[in-house]
């Protein structure tokens, strides 16, 4: 999200202490507006009481990054859109996840699965890219291990009866999750993840080949209605993948 010059201006005027951010000076409504769009999108919330902006860390920390590179990199940007309650349940129900069973979400966001996960007696692993999601994960407790960082770049053992994911689109980065969970799935093991409807209908080698593999190995995608991701923030239509290992 690139912030434009002259927003970029009010916030190298304001006043930071502590978590608390005050614009200064008189702004136009227009002006004011994209300023608190930014504000809000980097973390902060406006509170009457205190007349400013919140964050929950340091405020100049947070705006610093922003000065220096004119650029919020967003929850969205990062393809983060949290997975709705009734769509969990439907990946747990397709996962058949039972009380024992060891269980990888290796892109957790802040739990919507990986808390369920637990609650039905499964023993959970999670990968978290966002340290400020993964923090809300440690927190509740519903993981047995959380390693923090892109998933691509973390290694796991062959060691899980499930897989149950809701991985980044964007650039197809799901095909590439999914490809990578594959191979932490022991053998009779069963991975379910959200994917762009969009895999099931590129033409580009990366789509087709990930149709010929899922076909291979005896797995189907589900659709989900259109819409399905709106209240997260995505108007992008999903599927289901249901994958077998071997």
């Amino acid at each position: 999200m690139k912030i434009p010059s002259d927003v970029l201006a009010v916030l190298d005027r304001a006043e930071t202490e502590g978590p608390a951010l005050r614009l200064t000076g008189q702004l136009d409504r227009n002006l004011y507006t994209r300023t608190n769009k930014a504000l809000e999108a980097a973390g902060g919330k406006w509170n009457r009481k205190a007349k400013a902006h919140m964050f929950d860390g340091d405020a100049a920390d947070a705006i610093e990054q922003i000065l220096l590179t004119g650029e919020i990199t967003t929850v969205q940007d990062l393809g983060f859109f949290p997975t709705p309650p009734a769509i969990v349940e439907q990946l747990l129900d397709l996962a058949d996840v039972k009380p024992g069973m060891v269980v990888l979400e290796p892109s957790a966001g802040r739990g919507a699965i990986a808390g369920p996960l637990a609650a039905r007696g499964a023993t959970v692993d999670c990968a978290e890219l966002l340290p400020e999601n993964a923090a809300v994960i440690e927190a509740a407790g519903y993981a047995r291990t959380l390693a923090v960082g892109d998933f691509l770049s973390l290694a796991f053992g062959a060691e899980y009866d499930r897989v149950v994911m809701n991985p980044p689109f964007a650039r197809q980065a799901d095909i590439d999750h999914v490809n990578h969970a594959l191979a932490c799935l022991k053998p009779g093991g069963l991975l379910v993840s959200v994917m762009s409807a969009s895999v099931t209908f590129r033409a580009n080698t990366k789509a087709s080949g990930f149709r010929a593999r899922v076909e291979d190995r005896g797995g189907q995608f589900i659709p989900l209605p259109e819409g399905a991701f709106k209240a997260s923030g995505t108007g992008v239509n999903t599927v289901i993948a249901v994958i077998p290992n071997p």
